[in-house]
């Protein structure tokens, strides 16, 4: 009997269609991974299965989970199926765990609810699971709460929630997305373990094809809502039959053109010498002060005009600290950044506005970093607050124009609302809005990690055509390795606040000194090597 079986299921929000006839199987002891861009039907999918669709929502056809069929069971029903028999694991942890409650109640309680045992058996339950999931008494005792914990972490107890009654099958909708590598690995590791040892059947949803190739059994291709191709992952992967199939593997390997070498003239374009950012640490009692927490410490790098460099790093390894310091959004404890030769900020100096116009910033979230409110015309004039003298009239329409036609956007575009474009269009006029005060430098602060691999590939080109024809200097930040490797010349390897090893891109990659390094490397997911790996 398969876990789950979901045959010609339509579905139409407010009249619209969303899904047409897929049709998917999952056995129990194996892993389905279901593929495609933003938008083509995976996450509602699964939100049918979990039968949590949006109201307006009207489906047909049918779904059943350990065979038995979700048609005719009502509200009351569908509850205890959830949890007990289907479990969850969301991409993002801390919006889906409850940030006043321990993480040792929101185990149990899935527990309570479903069985009815009192506290203290829900309580041991959930001890149990948090040790299975790699997250022991003694470290992470049943009264921690979520905000105590890292993102890995997080996750760990969002997989703990869900597998704490071994339900039949497991839903993950992109539950690596914001991890780094080496904490990805943990947690695909851990996955996989709890599907062969409890005979579950998991359902996993990403973006990443590299992931997928090295773990799904099989795999399903969706496309506007219907399964353009299916099978065993490595049958699939090898044929890809369906041009669809064929676009997705090569956007996933894709590496910019990179038309010319940087310019490694006398003066860099960023110099960063012996900065060091400490942050207070909290009382323990009232008489005792804790000496600070040195986030970074005394980090040193140049970056060249026209010089892709990347800055890689497991999630607090002091990545994000050190892009506020060279953005003089932080004081500096020590050390001095210049740009262009100038201080930029220094320890015991504020940062100096005028240079500020010469520095930019490119973040994960587009649609986070837009006021909504707004049309594109506003949003991406905002960077002229930092000089003196604003552009008027026709000199700044000239300049809103070349910036949106220079990622590829129309002038007419400037009319609009954020909410009107896609997530690949939003990251375009984020890069417009960094590029339109013609600055040197742009720090790009997980600039692509939340899109999809086609639309990841597009940014890219963007990215490396800029750099060519605009002599732009980029510090790329990201945990995603390939796309490190893809975009940049040379690479910073931080690690607890230092860098631990920086080199030539290639170089670095195929001959990595430091073991933490080697780590990261290893931890890597690789579609080629993946399907290059003999079958089990």
């Amino acid at each position: 009997m398969s876990a789950l079986s979901i045959s010609n299921l339509k579905l139409d929000i407010h009249g619209h269609p969303v899904l047409h006839d897929i049709d998917l199987t999952l056995e129990p002891g194996q892993i389905l991974g279901v593929v495609g861009e933003s938008g083509s039907g995976k996450s509602m999918t699964a939100l049918s299965v979990m039968q949590l669709l949006p109201r307006g929502s009207t489906w047909s056809g049918e779904i059943r989970v350990g065979g038995v069929s979700l048609s005719g069971l009502d509200e009351k029903a569908l509850c205890q199926m959830r949890g007990r028999d289907v479990g969850m694991i969301f991409q993002e942890p801390m919006t889906a765990l409850n940030p006043v409650r321990t993480i040792g109640d929101q185990v149990a309680e899935t527990v309570r609810i479903h069985t009815g045992a009192g506290r203290r058996e829900a309580l041991a339950v959930a001890r149990d699971m948090l040790n299975r999931v790699g997250l022991p008494e003694d470290r992470f005792p049943l009264d921690r709460y979520p905000h105590d914990l890292s993102g890995g972490q997080r996750q760990r107890v969002v997989i703990a929630q869900a597998i704490a009654l071994r339900p039949k099958v497991l839903i993950a909708d992109e539950p690596t997305t914001a991890l780094d590598v080496t904490t990805q690995a943990q947690i695909l590791d851990l996955l996989t373990q709890l599907v062969r040892e409890e005979d579950m059947g998991l359902m996993l949803i990403t973006h990443d094809l590299a992931v997928v190739a090295g773990l799904a059994d099989s795999i399903a291709i969706l496309k506007d809502g219907a399964v353009v191709e299916a099978g065993a992952t490595r049958a699939v992967f090898r044929a890809m039959r369906h041009p669809y199939t064929r676009a997705l593997f090569s956007a996933s390997a894709h590496v910019p053109d990179r038309g010319r070498k940087p310019e490694m003239a006398a003066v860099p374009v960023l110099s960063v010498e012996d900065v060091v950012r400490d942050y207070p640490q909290p009382r323990r009692n009232l008489f005792v002060r804790r000496p600070p927490f040195r986030a970074v410490d005394r980090v040193g790098f140049e970056i060249h005009h026209g010089e892709n460099v990347g800055l890689v790093g497991e999630s607090g390894c002091g990545k994000s600290t050190l892009a506020r310091a060279i953005l003089a959004l932080d004081a500096l404890q020590g050390g001095e950044i210049r740009l262009g030769g100038h201080v930029v900020s220094s320890a015991g100096d504020g940062p100096h506005p005028e240079l500020r116009a010469k520095m930019q910033v490119v973040f994960q979230d587009p649609y986070g970093s837009f006021n909504p409110r707004h049309r594109v015309r506003r949003l991406v004039t905002e960077p002229f607050h930092l000089l003196k003298s604003r552009p008027q009239g026709a000199d700044l329409e000239r300049r809103i124009d070349r910036a949106l036609t220079e990622v590829g956007l129309s002038s007419g575009d400037a009319d609009k609302y954020i909410h009107e474009f896609s997530g690949g269009q939003r990251q375009r006029i984020a890069i417009a809005r960094a590029l339109i005060i013609e600055p040197a430098l742009i720090v790009l602060d997980e600039a692509v990690s939340a899109l999809d691999v086609s639309i990841r590939a597009q940014i890219l080109d963007l990215l490396a055509e800029l750099s060519d024809r605009l002599d732009l200097s980029y510090l790329f930040i990201s945990h995603d390795l390939s796309v490190v490797r893809a975009i940049t010349d040379r690479v910073l390897v931080m690690k607890d606040g230092r860098i631990v090893e920086e080199g030539e891109t290639e170089n670095l990659f195929r001959n990595p000194q430091h073991p933490y390094t080697q780590a990261l490397v290893a931890a890597t997911p690789s579609l080629e090597a993946a399907l290059a790996a003999p079958a089990d």
